[in-house]
């Protein structure tokens, strides 16, 4: 039997990187999915489960918006009996956009997505699983969410957010037997991340790409995902409001890199 065996399971972001690499795991360790994404790529994830003899129902939408999270749970009680994990991963970085360019409704947007969108998976996939007496909330959150240098301002911002998130509302559920917690993902090759590898892969400096840490290199999709497999079984049960990070090591110390003198362009 897999870790997952017979569990019902929603994932957000499952169209690419880590949301799908962790939806072909779940599926892989026996759990009944709910996955979803606002990409339509959600729908070749679900077939790729089902030609390896899993099942996924696969919706397209919007991790920010509540009507459309409560959906979400709703489907995976209807379909599966309840909900014993909810994987939110959902995210966007909100572009490499200059600190003094930055405006309210751009960081609006980020904080919607990334801060808002896992506080309403936990509010919508708690109450059935209070009700059960036991589940098991993952949301993702960030190396950048930790220190400085490894995201724009309103992404490491949200992600500080999604951090202390999971540490209150792991103590909302006192005496429930729900289980929340994060995982701080280092430098992942993923369609966030893509244009900085492939650029590297450009200019043959592919090997410099995670230097900072201590296994010196980038990770993959599916190291997150064994993260999230771990906090989503059995295995983690005395795991609670934790936010671990799963980064090379990067973290463990205080690496930076070269720094210009130059003041920013609106100070010149």
């Amino acid at each position: 039997m897999g870790r997952l065996e017979g569990k019902s399971a929603v994932i957000t972001g499952a169209g690419s990187g880590i949301g799908r690499a962790t939806a072909l795991l779940f599926a892989r360790e026996g759990a009944m999915l709910v996955i979803a994404d606002k990409s339509d790529a959600v729908q070749a994830t679900a077939r790729d489960i089902a030609a390896a003899g899993g099942h996924a129902d696969a919706l397209t939408g919007d991790a920010g918006d509540e009507a459309f999270v409560e959906a979400l749970v709703a489907r995976a009680v209807s379909s599966h009996g309840g909900v014993d994990v909810c994987f939110a991963n959902a995210g966007i970085t909100g572009g490499p956009v200059p600190f003094f360019d930055l405006t309210p409704a751009q960081w609006a947007e980020v904080l919607r997505v990334n801060l808002i969108g896992p506080f309403l998976a936990i509010k919508h996939a708690a109450r059935p699983m209070i009700g059960r007496g036991k589940g098991s909330i993952i949301c993702t959150a960030s190396v950048a969410g930790i220190r400085s240098g490894a995201g724009p301002t309103p992404y490491s911002a949200s992600k500080a957010g999604v951090i202390n998130l999971v540490a209150t509302a792991a103590n909302e559920f006192y005496g429930t037997g729900v289980r929340v917690n994060a995982i701080c993902p280092g430098l992942i090759e993923t369609g966030m991340t893509k244009p900085m590898f492939d650029y590297a892969r450009e200019r043959g400096t592919i090997d410099r790409v995670g230097q900072l840490n201590p296994l010196t290199r980038g990770g993959i999709p599916d190291e997150i995902a064994h993260a999230a497999l771990f906090l989503a079984s059995d295995d983690a049960s005395y795991v609670n409001g934790q936010a671990l990070a799963v980064d090379g090591g990067l973290t463990s110390s205080l690496p930076v890199g070269k720094r210009g003198k130059e003041k920013p362009a609106r100070f010149n």
